[in-house]
């Protein structure tokens, strides 16, 4: 009788534990873990996938970008990489910086040999950070190419 008054509580701690709210870095991190086996971007599948990472209107852009196999889309590459080859060395995600529920995180890495930067721009909301733009060393950012 003691041990199920000791198991229920155990599992009722555990439901009532609150949700912890990632660290932009860890989002940008969790992206691209999850870009290496179900990327958000090239799948019509979940739209939540998408919805994890990604503010409503950028999340509705990479939803709906066209994905047919007879059809050209608007991503020629990778958005993480900002390219259609890639040899990835010295891959680093910079510490955000925070300002009034807007971030910013950094990502550099070498791609075949080219010294790359990614900026990842996220707003505060309620639930998690979420991921408004992605900005590009070559002066071209996610948003726009997807408005195109």
């Amino acid at each position: 009788m003691v041990l199920g008054v000791v198991c229920f509580s155990a599992a009722g701690q555990r439901r009532s534990n609150p949700i912890v709210k990632l660290t932009p870095e860890q989002v940008v991190a969790d992206l691209y873990r999850q870009h290496k086996t179900q990327s958000p971007f090239f799948q019509t599948k979940s739209r939540a996938l998408v919805g994890r990472y990604f503010d409503k209107e950028l999340a509705d852009l990479i939803w709906n970008m066209p994905n047919a196999p007879d059809e050209v889309g608007p991503l020629d590459g990778d958005p993480l990489y900002n390219a259609q080859d890639m040899e990835i060395r010295s891959f680093v995600i910079h510490k955000a910086e925070v300002t009034e529920g807007l971030a910013t995180v950094l990502v550099t890495f070498i791609n075949i040999g080219k010294k790359q930067e990614v900026k990842f721009l996220l707003t505060s909301r309620q639930s998690a950070w979420k991921i408004t733009n992605i900005k590009y060393d070559d002066g071209t950012d996610l948003v726009g190419i997807l408005k195109q």
